[in-house]
């Protein structure tokens, strides 16, 4: 049953794999659920329950297509990134990645997928979701968002997102022009394009960046987040851009100390002109 639809996302839940009524507890709840506050929601769900958002541009779209299983050998993996936790997957409305949310580090060996669930419009997926459609309506160079998953399992969540893969893009550290300081200043003002919008990319690397001809997007917003008074001074962006320097080092390993300062001063000059 389809609890919400409008302009920006459609939200259902579902019980049991299948679309089912809206528990009774939910349905007082509904005339919040229209203004987004899918914690009072969260609050009042069954467990069990899942939640699935998908853009009204891409009709049809189910639960099953933020599982890769069910694609089969329609479902590549990425090779480049992440933790092996990411598909191209071939559907009837064009090429799209798929991401399930992993955990790194010593907490994975607890739990590799699973997080705690505090309601539904704190999952990763939701969060995710929604400032990827706000940053895509704003012209931000991303990928369309197409559904976002999240399930529950009583005091724990699995989720999953799907966006429209960019054609012909691939990670800033595959390029073949990748010593020229024009794509290194393009990188640069890309950057300060979002900085000035107020994103806190907290993951920025080297496969977080993606360039097509001459067109660079950023990917992956798990945990970022838009500041409300993004400064021009703000810590919050010099650690961003420290963190992309770090991965640059390790990516772009084959760059001689020379080469290294000359390209990423190239990006710093362009982000600072910008």
């Amino acid at each position: 049953m389809e609890l919400i639809k409008g302009p920006l996302v459609t939200v259902r839940f579902l019980t049991g794999g299948a679309v089912g009524m809206a528990p009774a507890k939910l349905r007082p709840i509904l005339a919040y659920c229209r203004w987004c506050r899918l914690c009072r929601i969260g609050r009042a769900c069954l467990e069990g329950c899942l939640m699935l958002i998908t853009n009204p541009a891409c009709p049809g779209v189910s639960g099953n297509w933020l599982d890769p299983d069910w694609w089969g050998s329609q479902a590549r993996p990425v090779s480049a990134g992440g933790r092996g936790s990411a598909w191209f997957v071939d559907t009837d409305q064009g090429e799209m990645v798929l991401r399930q949310y992993r955990r790194g580090g010593l907490i994975a060996r607890l739990s590799e997928r699973q997080y705690v669930f505090t309601g539904w419009q704190r999952t990763r997926s939701y969060r995710e979701y929604q400032l990827l459609r706000r940053l895509y309506d704003q012209g931000l160079p991303v990928p369309e968002p197409i559904a976002a998953r999240a399930k529950r399992y009583g005091l724990l969540y699995e989720a999953a997102i799907l966006i429209r893969r960019i054609p012909g893009a691939v990670p800033l550290p595959e390029v073949d022009n990748l010593q020229d300081e024009g794509l290194w200043r393009e990188v640069g003002r890309t950057i300060r394009r979002f900085h000035d919008a107020g994103l806190d990319h907290v993951d920025l690397n080297c496969d977080n960046i993606l360039v097509t001809g001459c067109d660079v997007y950023l990917i992956d917003f798990d945990r970022c987040r838009l500041r409300a008074q993004p400064g021009a001074g703000a810590r919050w962006k010099t650690g961003n851009l420290e963190r992309l320097q770090r991965s640059v080092g390790k990516r772009c390993s084959s760059f001689s100390p020379g080469q290294f300062q000359r390209l990423w001063g190239a990006l710093k000059q362009a982000y600072v002109s910008a």
